[in-house]
């Protein structure tokens, strides 16, 4: 029996906006969970991501930019002690959880590169609740978001947008899934880590056609995983 379950790390980032190319960092938090879900140990920052904090982004987790001017670490401190984190989770051969994680690791990694951080290469093994359910649970009807998939595996999350609270939460749905489904994923965590890249490069794929059915004949996504 595979336990990558049993002690997981958790990840998460709240930020400026959605593109991860121009997007920046505003709150992170790195973890590690046990095989009961309880939190064993946390980082939590609080970053000055350098630029205005739209108030889109600020509605979404509450920080504006005039908390993270006068309370946040400067950006590149920030994003290096994040990377660092990380890297000393999977040198310990703990697993990584992230919801969609290709989003926060690649928005992770520009960030590194744009303070001059040596990134993470290949990070692995990663663990993504989201391309996850989507494979196992593929024509449940719905949104995937974190808080209806948190609901839908019966983890409670209090605090939404909380980079702790999702991140930890995304951990306690990933442990849920391999109590669900352990035919799929009673699996070694570095054979796991290669399913979801095959598994997110189809559902990207599926996407892509939808929406260049429904909506845009040019519409291109990227299926790289876990990060694009």
């Amino acid at each position: 029996m595979s336990n990558w379950q049993d002690e997981l790390g958790v990840f998460d980032l709240e930020t400026t906006g959605i593109d991860v190319e121009s997007a920046r960092i505003v709150s992170a938090h790195v973890g590690v969970i046990g095989a009961d879900g309880a939190v064993l140990s946390r980082l939590d920052w609080l970053l000055d991501p350098g630029v205005e904090i739209p108030a889109q982004a600020t509605a979404v987790h509450g920080i504006t930019t005039q908390r993270a001017r006068s309370e946040g670490r400067t950006a590149a401190e920030g994003v290096a002690e994040i990377v660092a984190a990380i890297r000393t989770l999977l040198e310990r051969d703990i697993p990584v959880v992230a919801y969609n994680a290709a989003y926060d690791l690649t928005l992770l990694n520009r960030e590194a590169q744009r303070h001059g951080i040596a990134p993470l290469i290949d990070p692995s093994p990663v663990v993504d609740p989201l391309v996850i359910d989507k494979a196992v649970d593929k024509y449940r009807k719905g949104k995937r978001t974190l808080e209806v998939t948190s609901e839908f595996y019966g983890v409670s999350l209090t605090g939404a947008h909380d980079a702790g609270a999702d991140a930890i939460a995304a951990g306690r749905v990933a442990q849920a899934l391999a109590r669900a489904y352990p035919a799929v994923l009673d699996i070694e965590a570095g054979e796991l880590h290669a399913l979801q890249v095959g598994w997110c490069s189809e559902q990207a794929a599926d996407f892509q056609s939808y929406m260049r059915r429904m909506k845009d004949p040019d519409f291109t996504t990227s299926g790289a995983w876990p990060v694009r």
